[in-house]
């Protein structure tokens, strides 16, 4: 589903993604782990069509993100680290409208997507009186509303308080074998807790791609081990 082939990027003459080489299949949730600066978010962007590669080959569902950028859009779901809403309009006016800009109908989109997240209860509220929890679960409404094959999360659990922590992964892990979903963050345990497979970045490389290890504490130990090298 997702397929990374010599891809680099730079920045100027800094380049940050060094040929990276990844292959992720179709029903897999996959942990992008990785210090500060690592190339995280910049791959994701890349994935996307936000970016463009300076070197490589991508591929999104079989669509290029850089010439297929709409086709893209409609086969990926992406809730970005600092999760842009439009705060002065209600919950259900802006996910009628992302469903409208995603060319689905609302009519079915949006009481889906408001049943999946848990927003029932402040559909009528502006985006700006929301607790940052709900604020997220209406990202992820977004992200979903067009019931995309390709789930990209950056950072998703970021500043929320243990209850919501909780349910942002229960929506995640109920995505399990029905969608491939790709998951940054710095919380090695959830990454024990809902992926299957693990990826490291380091310095814009690949230094680990494997399954994640079962024995408590390995993870930490792989991850300490391979950004240091």
């Amino acid at each position: 589903m997702i397929t990374f082939s010599g891809v680099s990027k730079k920045f100027g003459d800094k380049t940050v993604i060094w040929s990276l080489d990844i292959n992720i299949l179709k029903g897999e949730i996959v942990g992008f782990l990785g210090p500060n600066g690592a190339g995280k978010t910049t791959t994701m962007r890349l994935m996307l069509g936000y970016l463009r590669p300076a070197a490589g080959r991508i591929r999104i569902g079989g669509s290029d993100p850089e010439s297929e950028r709409l086709e893209v859009s409609r086969k990926a779901g992406y809730l970005p680290e600092n999760n842009p809403l439009w705060v002065e309009m209600k919950v259900f006016e802006y996910l009628e409208f992302v469903a409208r800009m995603k060319d689905v109908p609302p009519g079915e989109a949006v009481p889906a997507a408001v049943k999946s997240c848990g927003l029932a209860e402040v559909l009528t509220m502006p985006i700006e009186q929301l607790s940052r929890g709900y604020k997220q679960r209406v990202g992820m409404a977004a992200a979903i509303i067009n019931d995309p094959e390709i789930l990209i999360l950056d950072e998703p659990t970021s500043g929320l308080d243990p209850v919501e922590q909780e349910k942002i992964r229960g929506m995640i892990r109920s995505y399990r074998r029905k969608k491939t979903v790709i998951i940054s963050t710095h919380v090695l345990s959830e990454v024990e807790e809902m992926c299957s497979r693990v990826v490291i970045i380091s310095r814009g490389r690949v230094v680990y791609d494997g399954s994640v290890p079962k024995k408590k504490g390995a993870l930490s130990s792989i991850f300490k081990k391979k950004i240091s090298a």
